[in-house]
């Protein structure tokens, strides 16, 4: 007898046992991101001057203005925030007055603290530079004819030749290709302060082999002038160039041998505010020393004061 009874089959359901999917990791970085920006706002709270949080707070409150009213400079910041003893990295610094106290500042004591702040920014300079010739490699190759130094006048950058390697060519005002790399490699750093410029070209004591009209001076006078027209090719202001002159071998670096091709140089140097001043009053600032003191090692980084904000570009926009 036929059984046609259906059979029926029953299978269990089995559920997946793998991962669901990734979006719980998603969720859970942008939870640690938070996290880590939250401790991170701590920390700087923490650690920020109560000028620098006046600062941060009065750029949120108005961003419009705080931008309006920044310095374009980048080494001179602008601003006069006063640094806390217990927070500065440089204790040394002296704390400078607040804006209450400098309208009862003596036009003597105002004058101190703009020398002062002056010579801080002239080392911060001095510092960008050297770091820049350690840094570029092809500054890097010629450093042995950079000197840099802090005079009366300001921070001085003398470029010198060397006895295979002339900046430029013979008997002329052409300057050569290695020595344009120089000055153009230098040109971002040295503008960026307000200061103005002097440029001045050295012979050595040979006399010019050219026509009776033309010597050493006019030698001089036209390599400095090249130098400067270099400058102004990468950008550096021309309203921001105090001075143009040749000294001929009149103020020889090395006056033992008023033949040796250190004597041959261009120097720039970055004006004080007084150097500034007796140029355009027609003074005059001082000729440049003859044999000049060994040059000042670079200033530590950790020695240089971390506060750049604290210039105050009005009354400190020096220039010679």
């Amino acid at each position: 007898m036929d059984n046609n009874q259906p059979i029926i089959i029953k299978r269990a359901k089995r559920y997946a046992t793998g991962h669901h999917g990734g979006s719980w990791k998603i969720a859970f970085a942008d939870f640690a991101t938070a996290m880590m920006a939250f401790f991170l706002v701590l920390w700087l709270l923490s650690s920020a001057t109560p000028e620098q949080k006046k600062a941060i707070a009065g750029y949120f409150q108005d961003p419009v203005g705080y931008t309006e009213s920044a310095s374009p400079y980048v080494i001179d910041l602008g601003g006069t925030p006063t640094p806390a003893p217990d927070k500065t990295l440089n204790p040394e610094v002296q704390n400078l007055p607040d804006d209450q106290d400098r309208s009862k500042l003596s036009p003597e004591q105002a004058e101190d603290i703009a020398d002062r702040l002056e010579q801080e920014r002239l080392e911060l300079l001095l510092q960008e530079l050297q770091n820049k010739i350690d840094e570029n490699p092809q500054l890097q190759r010629f450093k042995d004819q950079i000197l840099l130094e802090i005079t009366q006048d300001g921070l001085r950058i003398q470029i010198m030749d060397a006895e295979n390697r002339p900046m430029f060519d013979l008997g002329s005002a052409r300057l050569q290709p290695y020595f344009e790399d120089i000055l153009l490699a230098m040109v971002d750093t040295i503008k960026a302060v307000p200061n103005k410029i002097s440029i001045s070209g050295h012979t050595d004591a040979k006399p010019f082999a050219g026509h009776g009209e033309y010597g050493n001076w006019e030698l001089s006078a036209a390599r400095a002038n090249a130098a400067r027209r270099t400058l102004e090719v990468g950008g550096y202001p021309e309203e921001q160039v105090a001075r143009v002159v040749g000294y001929a071998s009149s103020a020889l670096f090395d006056r033992k041998d008023p033949f040796n091709p250190v004597n041959r140089r261009i120097d720039i140097i970055v004006l004080t505010r007084k150097a500034q001043r007796a140029i355009e009053s027609g003074q005059g600032a001082g000729v440049p020393q003859a044999e000049p003191p060994a040059p000042q090692s670079a200033v530590p980084a950790e020695a240089l004061p971390q506060r750049l904000n604290v210039f105050d570009d009005g009354p400190l926009r020096l220039q010679r």
